[in-house]
C-alpha cells in the first residue's frame, strides 16, 4: 500500500513547504464506493477502517450494517489522511458553512414537531 495520499485528481496533498516528491499515479483500475459508516479498531502498529452504507437513520439492531470495504493503514499514512481530510473538510466550511453534524439540526425548519407538544387551538 503506498504512503502517498492523492487528492481524486491524483495531486499530492498541499504542503506549506511543497517539499514531497510526485509520484505518477494510473487510476484506470481505481473503483468507487459510496459510504455513511465508517468502523475504526487499530493494533500497535496500524489503523483498520471498515467501510460500509446504513440505510437506516435510527440504529436498527435487527438489521446489521453491512461493511463492504476495509482500509488498513499505517499511523504515519493515518496522519497524512487526517491533514488532507481536515485540509478539504476546512475548505469546504470555508465556501459554504460550517458542516453541522447533528441531523435534527440539518433538517428544514428545525427540530420535527412532536404532536404530543403540539398546543390545541
Amino acid at each position: 500500500m503506498a504512503d502517498e495520499l492523492r487528492t481524486p485528481e491524483g495531486n499530492p496533498p498541499p504542503t506549506p513547504a511543497q517539499s514531497q516528491q510526485q509520484f505518477p499515479t494510473d487510476t484506470s483500475d481505481i473503483s468507487m464506493v459510496y459510504t455513511n459508516f465508517c468502523r475504526a479498531s487499530t493494533t500497535p502498529e496500524e489503523l483498520v477502517l471498515d467501510f460500509g452504507l446504513n440505510p437506516y437513520l435510527q440504529p436498527n439492531p435487527a438489521e446489521p450494517v453491512r461493511l463492504t470495504h476495509r482500509v488498513v493503514m499505517n499511523f504515519y499514512t493515518a496522519k497524512r489522511l487526517l491533514g488532507l481530510l481536515s485540509a478539504i473538510v476546512g475548505q469546504v466550511e470555508n465556501s459554504y458553512g460550517a458542516l453541522e453534524l447533528d441531523f435534527q439540526k440539518r433538517m428544514r425548519g428545525g427540530r420535527p414537531v412532536t404532536p404530543s407538544l403540539t398546543p390545541k387551538q
